[in-house]
């Protein structure tokens, strides 16, 4: 059977490759070749929706719908629903021989084989390697079947008696999410929007797609209070997202004896809670568990009294970490670390807490940030030695130092770059090398020349104590930070 277009000639061979081109491609907008494609594909199945070539054009249309939730010009998606809503009326009731038909078994993975498979319909010739024989692929009520699957893609949730799925939107969310999670943002992705509109979908989320939207709050979560996030709102976006919602969960009971581990890994928990927050998903995760055998029913997976647990321990995290983040940061606690019991500085433990070693980044935005502060209440060699761990320490901070800290040791670092200078240095010697092995060594002797044995090549206590050399190491600092965040943002130093 050789189908063509009766306009331009076009055969079904070179139909099929468009079709599936806007399968593969379908994450565009504003494409005239798509909608041509689309309205021409709809107007044949509209002419003769229960003719004896629907089959191919419900297909075809199926190929083409998860281009249709994208942005396809006015009209496009209506007219393409339209005519497969006819198909369905038309041939969802004719009488067949057949127990079974293959669209009840058709998931989306094998919606890449689709394009072959018209080829294959329309060529007796051809091989044929499917289950099912052709004469239930052309069935019409397997094309009723192919057409409910369009319109499924089309509008999710809006037909029954189709195999279920995720919605397209859904499986777009998880490859961003998982990608933004696993460290490596799609270049388009904007972090803080995209780590909002979580917030926002929890906040509108139907009754049914709630527990699963506050399971991908709860992914992104780990994620924007790792220092990932510069961005005051975001935080105060999903607080206020977990605190409306909260109310829902609290105050029931359950009958379960316990309830199922959520998985601790960012991306798997998005996923998990994106496929539970549509109906398509939750019907799938509960197909896949019975096939597999593994995993906890769903409903204890979703469970009102779990889900408190979550909220709750979301909140608390957001509401901590926003405050250590972009709060007033307390580190009264680093004096009994970094103080000897004399009062005077554990220079030990200062040069070993800023060698440029991954295990230092724990403690490199409290060490900071309490360094700039003594510095402002110190002088000779402690307020020497208190500049360059201040600096030191933000090279260690990972991902980037919060907020909180950048306020502290800018304020620092500015007045000791505004200070007057002396027109040369007054020493002979050259100032000591910051980053160099040997730097680490020179501090603690300078420090406590009776106490640490010289480095190497020491440099003179006039070079560690140098106006010139702290003011150069204030700007680097500065340098360094005052990018990192908006300066009304900073200007609201405590």
């Amino acid at each position: 059977m050789k189908i063509v277009m009766d306009m331009d000639g076009v055969t079904l061979e070179e139909l099929s490759e468009i079709w599936d081109e806007i399968r593969e491609n379908y994450d565009t907008s504003d494409n005239s070749a798509y909608d041509r494609a689309v309205l021409d594909c709809a107007a044949r199945l509209a002419s003769d929706p229960g003719g004896e070539s629907a089959h191919v054009w419900a297909i075809g249309l199926t190929m083409m719908a998860p281009y249709l939730t994208w942005l396809p010009g006015a009209g496009v998606a209506e007219q393409a629903a339209a005519a497969l809503e006819a198909a369905d009326r038309a041939l969802r009731d004719r009488g067949c021989p057949h127990d079974s038909h293959p669209y009840l078994s058709h998931d989306d993975e094998e919606d890449e084989y689709l394009a072959e498979l018209v080829l294959a319909l329309a060529d007796e010739t051809a091989d044929w390697n499917e289950d099912s024989p052709r004469s239930e692929w052309r069935c019409p009520r397997n094309a009723a079947g192919f057409a409910r699957i369009g319109l499924d893609i089309i509008h999710p949730g809006s037909v029954t008696d189709v195999p279920p799925r995720l919605p397209v939107e859904a499986k777009d969310s998880i490859s961003t999410l998982s990608a933004l999670l696993h460290g490596y943002p799609k270049p388009w992705t904007d972090i803080d929007d995209e780590i909002s509109s979580q917030a926002s979908e929890l906040s509108g989320a139907a009754p049914a797609d709630r527990a699963g939207r506050l399971m991908v709050v709860r992914a992104v979560t780990w994620y924007a209070v790792s220092g990932m996030v510069r961005t005051k709102s975001v935080l105060d976006d999903l607080a206020e997202a977990v605190e409306e919602v909260l109310p829902h969960f609290t105050g029931g009971g359950c009958a379960h004896d316990g309830h199922p581990s959520l998985p601790d890994s960012g991306p798997d928990a998005a996923e998990l809670g994106i496929t539970l927050s549509s109906s398509g998903g939750r019907e799938l995760y509960e197909r896949r568990r019975l096939a597999s055998g593994r995993n906890a029913p769903l409903d204890a997976v979703v469970c009102p009294v779990l889900m408190a647990e979550v909220a709750d321990r979301t909140l608390t995290l957001l509401r901590k970490r926003r405050d250590d983040l972009f709060g007033e940061r307390d580190t009264s606690h680093a004096d009994a670390e970094y103080l000897r019991a004399d009062g005077r500085l554990n220079i030990e433990l200062l040069v070993e807490r800023t060698d440029n070693k991954s295990w230092n980044e724990q403690y490199a935005d409290d060490l900071g940030l309490w360094a700039a502060r003594r510095h402002r209440q110190s002088d000779g060699r402690d307020r020497a030695v208190l500049l360059l761990v201040a600096h030191q320490a933000m090279k260690n901070s990972y991902p980037s130092p919060p907020l909180s800290v950048v306020r502290g040791v800018l304020a620092t670092m500015r007045a000791v770059a505004a200070a007057p200078l002396p027109a040369e240095c007054l020493h002979e010697d050259e100032h000591p090398p910051l980053g160099r092995a040997e730097f680490r060594a020179g501090l603690a002797h300078f420090w406590a020349p009776e106490e640490c044995p010289p480095a190497e090549e020491s440099r003179s206590a006039a070079s560690w104590t140098c106006p010139r050399f702290a003011a150069a190491v204030a700007e680097q600092c500065i340098a360094d930070l005052g990018d990192l965040y908006e300066e009304d943002a900073l200007a609201d130093a405590s």
